[in-house]
């Protein structure tokens, strides 16, 4: 929100909890002037946020100190220095939240708090073309009362100052997070967070030192830069992705990981214990059948994988013949093809040039 003219530069929307993904989105809408953003926009001198971790994150700062802008974090408990959008934040719940359907804080006949049965919720796209739509109201048909009868985005055409714009292009390489070290181009392309990415532009490229930056939470395509002079070289995408079907049952099967898991939690938590009228040990209670201690004992055993493991399957390979090792260790390799038992009970893992520890 911009201060000077009530507007609201830019809006960016989550079904869940916001992060620094969502602050970079309605970062680069405040800023560019094109469709379908607009027609306010403009790096801003200062942003001041309110020591959300979200707002202060690497990724955000190092944003913000890339576009030369001021970031000053507001001491905590101290919403009169934000006073603009405290009132935005009360306007948008007054005039538009309280307005819908299943608002929280709606008050209900009685001592009845619950939702009414009859109330029909709006899905989230829905809810986000109504709020894109009340801001567009706010910022060309409302008159706030500090403007002296001009809308937000009048407020905002009247006022001279030059504005500094970027290109989209320029933005988007300019809030992405970067990673720590550079990477090389192989034949299957570039590897990230243990995942191969490619793309068309690869082609030839094999043995290139590049960096690597990405949108946070975005792990479907990366953006790929020249470590050596820091030019763009393409984006590249996920390699194997899965289907959408997979995708979804994997979530599915999340889901229902998370709900075991949930019960086993709270069953954990049931513990009760006996009252006591003199001084002892606590007692527990809860009796278990023989049966039942045995089903659950083997379930657990049935979920270790580490009891299913075997180490000593396969052997190692035996080492060169010039390698000396204790018998011990010279016992447990297996026998190369073409090595004689004698090569075998002189090699194995250890050290070359006829050195033994």
């Amino acid at each position: 929100m911009d201060c000077a003219s009530n507007a609201i530069m830019g809006v960016a929307v989550t079904p869940g909890h916001p992060s620094r993904e969502s602050v970079l989105a309605a970062l680069r809408a405040a800023v560019l002037c094109e469709e379908p953003y607009g027609p306010q926009g403009g790096l801003p001198e200062k942003v001041r946020v309110d020591r959300g971790k979200d707002f202060l994150s690497r990724t955000v700062t190092a944003a913000f100190d890339v576009l030369n802008v001021t970031v000053e974090d507001l001491p905590a408990y101290t919403p009169h220095l934000k006073g603009t959008v405290e009132g935005l934040n009360r306007a948008v719940e007054s005039m538009f939240l309280a307005a819908l359907p299943g608002y929280v804080r709606q008050p209900r006949p009685g001592r009845c708090r619950a939702r009414p049965k009859e109330e029909m919720l709006i899905d989230f796209e829905d809810f986000t073309a109504r709020l894109l739509a009340w801001v567009s109201w706010w910022n060309t048909v409302h008159h706030p009362d500090p403007l002296g009868g001009k809308t937000p985005l009048e407020a905002w055409e009247a006022d001279p100052s030059p504005l500094r714009e970027i290109s989209a292009d320029e933005l988007w390489t300019f809030t992405l997070e970067e990673t720590g070290r550079p990477r090389v181009i192989s034949t299957r392309g570039v590897r990230f967070r243990s995942r191969d990415y490619v793309g068309a532009w690869m082609t030839g490229q094999s043995g290139l030192r590049v960096r690597v930056r990405f949108m946070p939470h975005h792990e479907h395509r990366i953006e790929v830069f020249d470590d050596v002079t820091g030019r763009y070289l393409g984006p590249a995408e996920l390699a194997d992705a899965a289907t959408p079907e997979q995708i979804s049952a994997v979530r599915t099967a999340r889901a229902a990981r998370t709900r075991r898991l949930r019960q086993d939690l709270k069953a954990a938590q049931r513990e009760r214990y006996a009252a006591s009228t003199r001084p002892g040990k606590p007692q527990r209670l809860g009796a278990v059948t023989a049966v039942e201690a045995s089903a659950e004992l083997a379930a657990v055993e049935r979920s270790d994988l580490s009891r299913l493991a075997l180490p000593d399957l396969i052997p190692p390979a035996a080492a060169p013949a010039d390698w000396r090792t204790p018998p011990s260790l010279a016992a447990r390799t297996r026998q190369g093809p073409g090595a004689s038992p004698a090569d075998e009970a002189a090699g194995g893992v250890g050290e070359p040039n006829g050195a033994e520890r």
